[in-house]
């Protein structure tokens, strides 16, 4: 990266999807390795999609990965994690949900509220119920949710934060941005808060 006196360090940006154990394996840990980052909850759908990629979870990988996750989770004191079933399934509401709380300043206590459902008590975050729920344990009205999630507004925020991931390059969650340069996965946080202190003291 090229830096020049004077100049600020850029945001670190944390993209993130609901849906997945890594993001909620990194958003548990980011608040003290990196609490500069702004949360940025995408459609990782959509990511994918664009990518031409898949979940791990509905590939050959799965059995392999769900093993990872777990010894992750224990590796990081927050299990053991309860897979819901099935799992993946459509992260679209979920999204959308998180979009809805950005827009109010909550992202963060409903982004961690609607993954420690599905990962500690296997609850499908496909379903709307489920999003509901996940608001009223982040202390938010979960009926003005529930008429705001087909809103205009609430698409439109969730397409340019997901628009914005794709332009940075992000190809799956989650992922660090400081400046044009990614940190992808839960294990490289550490290195991206390493390479944003060298970025601030330039």
């Amino acid at each position: 990266m090229r830096h020049h006196r004077g100049v600020s360090a850029p945001q670190p940006l944390f993209y993130f999807g609901a849906m997945s154990p890594y993001s909620w394996f990194a958003a548990e840990r980011i608040g003290t390795i990196l609490p500069e980052a702004r949360w940025r909850g995408v459609l990782a759908g959509a990511v994918f999609k664009s990518n031409g990629r898949t979940s791990w979870g509905l590939t050959d990988a799965r059995e392999a990965g769900i093993a990872d996750c777990d010894a992750r989770a224990a590796e990081h004191g927050l299990g053991p994690i309860r897979w819901p079933d099935p799992w993946p399934t459509s992260d679209l509401l979920v999204a959308r949900a998180m979009a809805w709380a950005e827009l109010r300043g909550e992202l963060e206590p409903y982004a961690l509220a609607a993954m420690r459902l599905s990962f500690l008590e296997a609850v499908d975050l496909g379903e709307l119920e489920a999003v509901l729920e996940a608001a009223r344990r982040a202390g938010l009205d979960a009926e003005e949710l529930r008429v705001a999630i087909g809103s205009q507004d609430v698409k439109d925020a969730l397409r340019d934060v997901t628009d914005e991931a794709l332009r940075a390059g992000v190809f799956g969650v989650p992922t660090v941005a400081i400046g044009e340069e990614l940190y992808w996965g839960d294990d490289t946080l550490e290195r991206a808060a390493d390479a944003y202190r060298v970025f601030e003291q330039l």
